[in-house]
């Protein structure tokens, strides 16, 4: 049977059948990783910048497709109104409230800062021009509530809690995360990484009847090799066993004609020497 499971034909099909599986195991992994990949979000559209007062409102929470998007922001930042936001990878966001000018302000985010005491934390002075992308206000409920946050500092950038702290004045909904400024400031605080706007994914179910299909394809090439070589077994032990049959023995003299008598009175010879008897009258 070894002989029969290791001839070149056999192996042959021993590896032809290893091949199809591996690669039916593969490209379904690879269809199941495309259905995978649909469901997660997909980068969106990243327009150009515009002016943050173009989608930013007082008193009205922000669009979700608005979300990430590239803005501009004019103004000049109030130094009376800083806080620094505890929590942020191990250090604090530096938040200036920008005067837009028109009477309105918005939060911006200018830096990240190891700590309070950091020289980044000076307020620019003069008129200047921010570039960054708009985010929402944070939900207060995110966190858990400190007792003892410090004085000038809090734990989220939310537009409800920045409302109470800053007075006085009229804030938009929403918050900046500066990634550029127009002149930059002297000492600058590292910059908050922010991630481009995002769509959610749809799965495709396609893909996921593709990968079952590659890998019923692989079940089906095992079936296949197995009935092969159940076959090849089979005609083999069946043409061992099924040889010649035993012939006469050497030396053996065949057997008379059934058809002749071994009578010795019914020879020819015994006839030939007989006289023939005379006929009756």
């Amino acid at each position: 049977m070894l002989r029969i499971l290791f001839s070149p034909r056999v192996v042959a099909l021993h590896l032809l059948a290893v091949g199809a599986l591996v690669a039916c195991v593969l490209l379904g992994r690879w269809q199941l990783g495309v259905f995978e990949d649909s469901g997660r979000p997909q980068a969106a559209m990243d327009p150009a910048p515009v002016a943050v007062t173009t989608l930013t409102e007082t008193g009205r929470h922000l669009d979700g497709e608005v979300i990430g998007r590239k803005v501009t922001a004019e103004g000049t930042f109030d130094a009376t109104r800083q806080l620094l936001v505890t929590g942020r990878d191990g250090g604090l966001w530096i938040l200036t409230a920008l005067d837009l000018g028109d009477g309105t302000s918005i939060p911006v985010v200018r830096g990240w800062i190891p700590s309070p005491s950091d020289p980044a934390t000076a307020v620019p002075q003069g008129k200047l021009t921010v570039s960054g992308r708009l985010q929402a206000s944070e939900p207060t409920d995110s966190v858990q509530r400190a007792r003892d946050v410090p004085p000038g500092q809090v734990q989220t950038v939310s537009s409800a809690e920045l409302i109470n702290v800053w007075r006085g004045g009229k804030l938009r909904d929403g918050y900046v995360v500066a990634t550029a400024q127009n002149p930059a400031p002297a000492v600058a605080a590292k910059p908050v990484p922010v991630a481009p706007p995002t769509a959610s994914g749809v799965l495709t179910w396609r893909n996921l009847a593709y990968a079952a299909q590659w890998w019923i394809f692989g079940l089906f090439a095992v079936f296949m090799w197995w009935h092969f070589v159940r076959d090849a077994v089979r005609s083999g032990t069946a043409g061992r066993d099924s040889g010649p049959g035993p012939g006469p023995e050497p030396g053996a003299e065949p057997d008379p004609d059934p058809g002749t008598g071994a009578d010795p009175e019914h020879t020819p010879e015994a006839e030939a020497g007989s006289p023939s008897r005379p006929a009756a009258v």
